[in-house]
């Protein structure tokens, strides 16, 4: 498997990082993918992929959250990373972001606007953060619908319409976390209308632990609860899901080793 959305560089496994990477590998995870959070993030992230390197595979990006109004000259600092040899494999997490506050949207935009532009230029996957902001998203990325553009709608929760919007870029996979296994998730239903080979498993950790962990802190080895429930919703094996997934992300995210 591959958890393909984890924030193990976080405060929260300062402790006990290495115990949390050996229960990933006990339970049949091979990599973890790790979106960048802000400039400040970035050092820390790195550290953490320098020392479990061929196991955590590092990000460049700035999410929506740390977005204010002085945020677009810290971005274009952060793009001075991108040199030839640099070891990203995705830019990312980036998107939009309007659950709490839509200040500003506008400075949103443009950090993610520009952040495609680095996904363009260096051919690498867009990892995309939306909550509560699908429409505006969509303004977004039309522009660049038609250019090749690829990645993941990391932590998919929207409706079945967003779902198939979502699916019309061709080269981007719905990432799905542990909100699947939720008692009151919709997803479930939503998911039964879209192809398995658009699927890639994620855990969002420390964040959105599934049940029966919801409310504690989630790690990447909880993800085969994700894998069990898709297996369930799918009719399949977990096996399968377990078989079909990471095939699905490295078509996504490519991996020379």
């Amino acid at each position: 498997m591959i958890d393909t959305h984890t924030h193990l560089f976080v405060e929260e496994f300062a402790e006990d990082l290495p115990l949390v990477i050996q229960r990933a590998k006990e339970i049949g995870v091979e990599k973890v993918f790790m979106p960048n959070i802000d400039d400040e993030s970035l050092e820390d992230m790195l550290q953490v992929c320098a020392q479990y390197s061929g196991f955590c595979y590092p990000m460049l990006g700035y999410h929506p959250t740390s977005v204010d109004a002085s945020s677009f000259e810290k971005v274009m600092r952060m793009k001075e990373r991108l040199v030839p040899g640099h070891p990203f494999i995705a830019i990312g997490e980036v998107g939009l972001d309007l659950y709490w506050d839509k200040t500003y949207l506008r400075e949103q935009q443009l950090v993610l606007d520009e952040q495609i532009r680095w996904a363009l230029e260096w051919n690498l996957p867009l990892v995309i953060h939306c909550r509560e902001a699908f429409a505006e998203l969509f303004d977004v990325l039309k522009p660049y619908k038609n250019t090749g553009l690829k990645g993941v709608f990391h932590s998919f929760t929207g409706t079945q319409d967003e779902a198939w919007k979502a699916l019309e870029y061709d080269n981007f996979m719905l990432g799905i976390n542990g909100v699947v296994t939720f008692k009151k998730s919709s997803l479930p239903e939503v998911l039964k209308q879209v192809p398995l080979n658009r699927l890639v498993l994620e855990t969002d950790s420390p964040y959105l632990a599934p049940t029966p962990f919801r409310g504690k802190r989630n790690e990447s080895s909880f993800v085969i609860r994700v894998a069990d429930k898709l297996a369930e919703i799918y009719e399949v094996s977990a096996s399968e899901i377990c078989s079909i997934t990471p095939g699905n992300a490295l078509k996504v995210f490519e991996i020379s080793d």
